[in-house]
């Protein structure tokens, strides 16, 4: 791609607005990339939002983050999805530190636990591994349990990354329970092993949301049945698409970041975190059949089962319910000097039926993703740094 080109797609990506600055509902005419024009055109009925962020080191090794948005509205209400498992599973690692230091336990990421009343041992690096290799939705209300929601909304409105709402659990039928179930952890200390009881917390019931889009559709399927009207979102976890791409660049970048609104994990702990969310599912154990490396990853590869060059490095999370598709991502590429963040929204439901698994995520949602990953890869490869 020449610099042309380059300057081109990123005025029309850009339309009117940069550096963090709102833009209006103009719709981005630019590109004619066939995966992107349809989309682009429609903005509004697929309730686009993304943000794109150029990474700029400087000879004085200080890293300078340059911001573009697009549409992008903290009052314009989408489904997050799975896109909450990353917050939780930062502060999952968080929250063992501070039990260490108050409790004075050598309680650690690897640590066995049960919940009270069963005898199922998993441990937190486990859930975190399985959230992100594979969206694991078992392993992420595990992790939910242990914080509870007071903890996870006033831990992210003290690291500047609210408002922000994550108020449930996903896919079980006791999803708004306030109530978190006690947890035992087994501790191994000098060869003895003691049990550590974290008791259960009680945390206020969520307020229902109030904002642009909180309603949408024409009828949702309940009990096997088309039930005609609008969809309620209203009691739906909220996490706008700036808190997140916020959130990616704090654990990417904490020394960008003053001191309290880092996450404050031990450096072992945010490593690997790190690979993680970077890692494969194949690198995870899973069968590469089932689970491509493309699985979770759709920013650049979600449109092809091809596995992703070692080179390339994808830390993000995706989100993918009722139609809604997110991701936010840092992709590096060393090798090629390349590296950006990355984060988009878009909702594909032709019929406007919720809750009726007939959505455009292969047709629509998922190439536009891959096409528009690939489009500021191929920016980033021919900019100046």
């Amino acid at each position: 791609m020449n610099m042309k080109k380059y300057c081109l797609f990123l005025f029309s990506l850009m339309v009117l607005g940069c550096q963090t600055q709102k833009i209006g509902l103009e719709k981005l005419s630019k590109s004619k990339n066939d995966l992107l024009k349809p989309v682009f055109d429609n903005f509004e009925k697929f309730e686009l939002q993304i943000l794109y962020t150029q990474v700029n080191r400087k000879p004085n090794g200080k890293i300078e983050f340059m911001d573009f948005e697009y549409r992008v509205n903290d009052n314009a209400y989408f489904y997050p999805a799975s896109s909450v498992k990353l917050p939780v599973a930062a502060m999952a690692l968080e929250k063992l530190k501070e039990l260490r230091n108050s409790e004075q336990i050598g309680i650690v990421r690897n640590t066995p636990y049960y919940f009270e009343g069963d005898s199922v041992k998993h441990s937190i690096s486990q859930d975190i591994e399985a959230v992100f290799a594979v969206s694991d939705n078992e392993a992420y209300n595990r992790l939910f349990e242990f914080l509870g929601q007071d903890y996870i909304n006033n831990k992210l409105e003290q690291k500047g990354l609210g408002p922000v709402s994550i108020s449930h659990r996903l896919s079980v039928g006791d999803a708004l329970k306030t109530e978190t179930i006690p947890i035992i952890f087994e501790i191994l200390e000098n060869s003895d092993s003691t049990n550590f009881r974290f008791p259960g917390t009680k945390n206020l019931s969520s307020i229902p949301l109030n904002m642009k889009g909180i309603q949408k559709g024409i009828g949702f399927i309940q009990n096997d049945t088309l039930v005609d009207g609008i969809f309620d979102f209203s009691l739906k976890n909220y996490f706008p698409l700036r808190s997140q791409h916020r959130l990616m660049k704090q654990l990417m970048f904490p020394m960008n970041f003053p001191e309290n609104k880092r996450f404050d994990m031990d450096e072992e702990d945010r490593e690997f975190l790190l690979n993680a969310m970077k890692q494969l599912p194949r690198e995870a154990g899973y069968d590469a059949e089932e689970y491509p490396d493309s699985y979770v990853k759709f920013f650049l590869y979600g449109d092809t089962k091809n596995a992703i060059p070692d080179e390339i490095k994808i830390y993000n999370k995706i989100g993918q319910a009722y139609g809604t598709l997110t991701e936010t991502a840092y992709i590096a590429n060393a090798s090629k000097g390349v590296e950006f963040f990355l984060s988009a929204t878009i909702l594909v439901n032709k019929n406007g039926i919720f809750n009726d698994n007939d959505y455009e995520y292969e047709s629509i949602g998922i190439p536009f993703f891959s096409a528009l990953g690939r489009e500021i890869y191929e920016l980033e490869l021919n900019r100046e740094k």
